[in-house]
């Protein structure tokens, strides 16, 4: 707050007043110009009024130029009164401003040892297994989750079981490579469909270490989907429930369930609920991680990664674990390896 008790904009409030300003704007050149900064709002690494504050130009600011700068600035010198929430589908994102300030988060990023979702050419990756590995050792990974597209999604040249074993074997190579380096385990995210069943040969996915269950059809439905996801979690072949919600910036709100069920649920099964650490979807927001605090179900998180940088986006997952409470012992990827498979193992073997 500033000493005359007004709110100083974060951050989060100038993406919101940017976004809005577009839609004021008639002139399309205008319109991009605020719409790209709006965007980019979201990935500043420092506050724009700290920057502002300091006595430097806000223009240093990733695409704010001297025309946006302006707006920056009337706002952060006469916030308006009060700042506008953002609609559903802009609530709740962590911008990176906020996740770097989070209290902790270098301890926990050195103490992470996996990254447990991400993608490579077998479907809609953009850059092949090895580099995928490579950039994760280069993070001090001690191991991760390769979750190529299952065969029900074929938009993200999703894996039938011939290539899916074709995977295995160029994993299975791999590994021996890398001499205990890095640990590379064999998993998939597996396409659900709105009844909770999986699209591929369950012999299969029996040889597979993890099995990410995923919805991504129906997704803009307004009525509640409790029953989806129970079926989901009850599904025996899916070990983690990846992106619950299904939302994505600025584009869907996600779906709605009672979750406090949904996690109690899977708490009760000893399944998994997914952070998703892509900063378009941060699929757990603090707020749905109070109920994941309150049922003790287990976290699993992964970046969505579908190239090497997006990796680093583990840092948002991280935020959001902190910030919502979630105890580290409870989430997959602060254990060793060998807990994280006998843990997936007993429960392939309670549930068959």
């Amino acid at each position: 707050y500033r000493s005359d008790g007004m709110a100083v904009p974060t951050n989060r409030d100038l993406s919101e007043l940017l976004a809005r300003e577009e839609a004021a704007q008639e002139a399309p050149h205008r319109r991009r110009a605020l719409a790209r900064a709006s965007r980019a709002a979201l990935s500043w690494e420092v506050e724009a009024a700290a920057v502002a504050a300091a006595g430097r130009s806000v223009t240093e600011l990733p695409s704010v130029g001297p025309w946006v700068g302006r707006f920056l600035e009337q706002w952060i010198d006469d916030p308006p009164d009060p700042i506008p929430e953002p609609p559903t589908t802009r609530q709740g994102f962590l911008t990176m401003a906020e996740v770097r300030d989070t209290p902790g988060l270098d301890e926990w990023r050195r103490g992470i040892h996996a990254d447990l979702q991400m993608h490579t050419t077998y479907s809609d990756g953009r850059a092949p297994l090895e580099d995928m590995v490579e950039g994760a050792a280069a993070r001090g990974h001690a191991f991760i989750g390769i979750t190529d597209h299952s065969v029900g999604l074929p938009i993200a040249n999703g894996m039938s079981e011939e290539r899916l074993a074709q995977q295995a074997d160029h994993i299975a190579r791999l590994n021996d490579e890398l001499g205990g380096r890095i640990r590379v385990l064999h998993s998939i995210e597996m396409n659900l469909s709105p009844l909770g069943e999986g699209d591929m040969d369950p012999a299969s996915l029996a040889r597979l270490d993890l099995v990410l269950g995923t919805f991504h059809s129906e997704l803009r439905v307004k009525e509640d989907q409790t029953e989806r996801y129970l079926a989901a979690v009850r599904n025996p072949t899916v070990h983690v429930l990846a992106h619950p919600r299904c939302r994505m910036f600025n584009r869907r709100p996600g779906l709605q369930a009672d979750w406090p069920r949904v996690f109690s649920e899977a708490a009760a099964l000893d399944k998994a609920v997914e952070i998703d650490a892509t900063p378009h979807r941060q699929d757990l927001d603090v707020a749905l991680l109070a109920y994941a605090r309150e049922a003790g179900v287990r976290i699993s998180m992964g970046t969505d990664s579908h190239s090497v940088g997006e990796l680093d986006c583990i840092e948002y997952g991280l935020a959001a674990a902190i910030r919502g409470g979630i105890d580290r012992d409870r989430i997959l990827n602060f254990h060793p390896v060998e807990d994280v498979l006998a843990w997936a193992a007993e429960v392939r073997e309670r549930l068959a």
